[in-house]
């Protein structure tokens, strides 16, 4: 972890990748948590679909980990890195895959709207999390 003040300008790709990890991790954590208690008081479409949203949010972060990885290669290492074409079209049918699951989902299960909302909030408070441990981690 990073201790100085200093280690700010010294942020290196291992450390992102650290960082999200623990965010994919904490995104499971909290949706394990979600799904159990949304299935005893809503039922189980509610959690379906807090699972739904759950998975497009810690699916997003592994994409977003690849597509960060590839662009900080790249501006690492000039021409030799690995082409980002392959990496940007995952991206892309990351974001077009989960949008039909979630049309699926909403139209298919008739649980809580507001189920699926906090699946997909899941990984902003993950990433709130860790920028919270990082910024702390700096500051002392």
């Amino acid at each position: 972890m990073l201790g100085t003040k200093a280690a700010f300008m010294e942020f290196q790709d291992k450390e992102f990748k650290a960082a999200l990890t623990r965010a994919f991790r904490t995104v499971l954590i909290l949706a394990v948590i979600g799904i159990a208690t949304a299935w005893i008081a809503l039922g189980w479409r509610s959690a379906a679909l807090l699972a739904v949203g759950a998975a497009v949010s810690a699916t997003g972060i592994l994409v977003w980990q690849r597509l960060m990885g590839a662009v900080l290669d790249r501006l690492g290492q000039g021409g030799t890195a690995r082409p980002l074409a392959p990496v940007l079209g995952w991206f892309v049918a990351h974001l077009l895959l989960s949008a039909c699951l979630l049309y699926v989902s909403l139209r298919g299960l008739n649980g809580s709207v507001y189920a699926l909302i906090a699946g997909l909030g899941l990984a902003l408070l993950a990433l709130f999390i860790e920028s919270v441990r990082l910024l702390k981690a700096w500051t002392f």
